[in-house]
């Protein structure tokens, strides 16, 4: 898995369209700028500069091996393996903190999204969702491995689906293994109206 530590890489993924981009290029393993436009209903020449941009950075390339022809342009991930970040060192860098609450805001308003979309009463037919929270008491060591092992589990099912045939969806995973947070002041007293 490519690592960066550039604020500059943080703060041009921190667009909820590149970021969007990524994902579903990590999903599928490579598309086409139609492809992607059509997934995430953008315009295709918006789709295009965004894809330009993440190749500027480095994070998306050609992948001329899929191509029909010279005119036709596919895309992939650098690193098929994803994306990752050396925040310590990241944030030592200059704008390291600057690009890191960019990215940190727009991560929070997706998690709120995610879950939202995933608690909405209407049903999605044909699209199954969840909601699921536990609690463990682990060691850190315990935590560790057991992220290890769903880390696996989701790479397995990624593996297994990119570039298969028949009508897709792509879902999203989206996981948090931490110690239980303490409630903000306010936050039970909200909660008991």
């Amino acid at each position: 898995m490519a690592s960066y530590d550039d604020p500059r890489v943080l703060r041009a993924i921190a667009h909820p369209t590149r970021n969007r981009i990524l994902s579903e290029l990590f999903a599928a393993g490579s598309l086409r700028a139609a492809d992607i436009a059509r997934l995430i209903d953008v315009p295709a020449n918006q789709a295009s500069f965004h894809l330009r941009q993440l190749a500027k950075y480095g994070l998306v390339e050609d992948a001329p091996d899929e191509a029909r022809d010279k005119r036709d342009r596919v895309w992939r991930l650098v690193d098929p393996e994803g994306i990752s970040f050396r925040t310590r060192d990241m944030l030592e860098q200059p704008g390291g903190k600057a690009a890191y609450a960019v990215f940190q805001r727009n991560a929070v308003a997706w998690g709120h999204h995610l879950v939202d979309r995933a608690l909405a009463v209407e049903p999605e037919r044909g699209r199954e969702k969840s909601v699921s929270e536990w609690a463990l008491r682990l060691t850190s060591e315990e935590s560790k491995e057991m992220l290890d092992e769903i880390s696996e589990l989701v790479e397995r099912w990624r593996r297994r689906t990119q570039g298969a045939e028949g009508e897709r969806t792509t879902y999203s995973v989206y996981q948090l293994i931490q110690p239980y947070p303490e409630l903000e002041t306010g936050a039970s007293e909200e909660a008991d109206d």
